[in-house]
């Protein structure tokens, strides 16, 4: 793809862990959000196609910036999807499933939206509604160094560098003994806490508002 030389002359990426993502098989990353760039840079430096959701409003964008992001988009293979209330948030999460039992890599930020001061927040249970209901093996993914490149707000990137980090896949299967809605619980706490090992954010102990970052 000739967004990876683009990608790596721009950003002079560090890639660590690379050899813990699966060449094949359905597969889930899992990754803190910092910037915009982050579900562009994933794909990018990810060795085989992962699928990401987008806005659906990134695909109906006018003008050269619009045609840009849409053609982006659409060559790193994501999802257009709408936001906004828990019918929503379920059938994108049944479009993510529908990508794993295919045999394809999915990737997902748990926060849910971008952090607008560094910390790493809470995670959402829709990535442990994946792992259980899939099966697919989780692999941690801590990208940093996107925020300074491109904060929340800017128009555009500027040169800098970047570090993607792949933690060793983690596998879940529902507990016994304990409910469905306290297992995902913990197995998104889980999740996140391999995040935030190989990331080193401080944990916020809160749940990052959607309402924030579009």
């Amino acid at each position: 793809m000739v967004l990876t030389p683009i990608s790596r002359l721009a950003f002079r990426p560090v890639v660590e862990g690379r050899e813990h993502v699966p060449p094949d098989g359905p597969l889930i990353l899992a990754a803190n959000h910092l910037s915009f760039l982050d579900s562009f840079i994933i794909p990018l430096m990810t060795p085989r196609r992962v699928a990401f959701l987008a806005k659906a409003e990134y695909f109906t964008g006018t003008g050269l910036k619009g045609r840009l992001t849409r053609s982006l988009l659409t060559g790193l293979d994501a999802i257009p999807v709408q936001r906004g209330g828990h019918r929503t948030a379920q059938e994108s999460l049944e479009l993510a499933l529908d990508v794993l039992q295919h045999g394809g890599a999915f990737g997902i930020h748990p926060e849910g939206s971008r952090s607008r001061d560094g910390r790493l927040y809470r995670g959402r249970t829709g990535v442990a509604w994946l792992a259980l209901a899939s099966g697919a093996p989780v692999v941690p993914v801590a990208v940093l160094g996107t925020d300074r490149i491109q904060p929340v707000g800017a128009r555009l990137p500027r040169p800098g560098r970047i570090t993607v980090r792949f933690g060793a896949p983690l596998r879940f299967e529902q507990p016994p003994g304990i409910s469905v809605g306290r297992a995902r619980r913990q197995v998104t706490d889980d999740i996140m806490a391999a995040i935030q090992h190989l990331s080193g954010q401080q944990p916020a102990e809160a749940f990052n508002d959607l309402a924030l970052t579009p």
